[in-house]
């Protein structure tokens, strides 16, 4: 059975939410999945899982959240070759910027996409609950 590690960072519970629909749809293919705060999660843990989904929502000027999530993902890069990987998160102004930065960084590591990232503008909308649904169902399977 297939382990998925959701590894994500809130601070209003917009990318929280995405995480919970992700993982719904994760659970709904027979795989079991694990929710873990950005600052609990590091590189040692990554052999422990088939699969990884990051949240992080777009701060300051479209970036990741630079004192708990950045730091963390950093560190991941130089291990993402090969692992199957999704992104989502959340923004309050902007144009998405931050994700395709990020998705770019992710792909530069030789990391596997699973599919496009999800990201909501503010609140998450059940269009974009669907698409954490479906992306978890991609990065599961």
């Amino acid at each position: 059975m297939k382990q998925i590690a959701i590894v994500y960072y809130s601070g209003t519970g917009n990318t929280e939410a995405l995480a919970q629909a992700l993982a719904k749809g994760v659970q709904s293919t027979g795989a079991t999945t694990r929710l873990i705060s950005a600052g609990l999660f590091s590189a040692d843990m990554l052999d422990s899982y088939d699969g990884f989904a990051f949240g992080c929502p777009a701060m300051g000027s479209e970036s990741l959240e630079d004192e708990v999530f950045e730091p963390m993902f950093d560190s991941l890069i130089p291990f993402l070759s090969n692992k199957k990987v999704a992104l989502f998160g959340s923004y309050g102004w902007g144009d998405g910027q931050w994700m395709q930065d990020w998705a770019e960084t992710t792909e530069g590591a030789d990391a596997i996409m699973a599919g496009e990232p999800v990201i909501a503008l503010d609140t998450p909308d059940k269009e974009a609950l669907v698409a954490a649904y479906q992306l978890g169902i991609a990065l599961a399977s």
